[in-house]
């Protein structure tokens, strides 16, 4: 792929088992790290990770050799056992089935930058469950409610 060139911005989101709160604050900075590395280890480039408990947030770039859902896979996979390790005896930790994904255009990536940025601030007013609906609507997704929450 030697002459083939692209910047394609994608917004991924994804939550943790029945959105359950299993990500502690003190882990946060490390997990998002994490996610980051595993995002270049891939061969992608995270711009940011973020997230709260229930949730992580990335705004990536992949090369067109690496399909998102394996990228995506594989940053949940990798990250799952990251952060089964460093709870060990504070209870388990599993992802949700699935995730979300939306293309981000170049002017967009400073203000997606800081969306996922301040992300604890966000959801001080505004649950998941009604961030993601906001999202699926926004950018005309259809889906079925039923297979959002499990």
């Amino acid at each position: 792929m030697a002459h083939t060139y692209t910047k394609l911005l994608t917004h991924v989101i994804f939550s943790t088992k029945n959105r359950e709160k299993l990500i502690p604050a003190d882990l946060m900075p490390g997990l998002h790290a994490y996610i980051g590395g595993i995002v270049k280890n891939v061969g992608g480039t995270a711009l940011i990770v973020g997230g709260v408990e229930d949730h992580v947030h990335l705004l990536v770039m992949f090369p067109p050799r690496i399909a998102l859902s394996d990228a995506v896979r594989e940053a949940k996979a990798g990250s799952s056992r990251w952060m089964k390790e460093e709870l060990k005896s504070r209870g388990s930790f599993a992802w949700q089935t699935g995730f979300t994904a939306f293309s981000v255009s170049q002017s967009r990536a400073p203000e997606t930058i800081q969306y996922i940025a301040k992300q604890s601030e966000h959801h001080r007013t505004k649950t998941f469950k009604d961030e993601l609906l906001e999202f699926l609507e926004g950018y005309g997704v259809e889906y079925d409610e039923k297979y959002l929450w499990d």
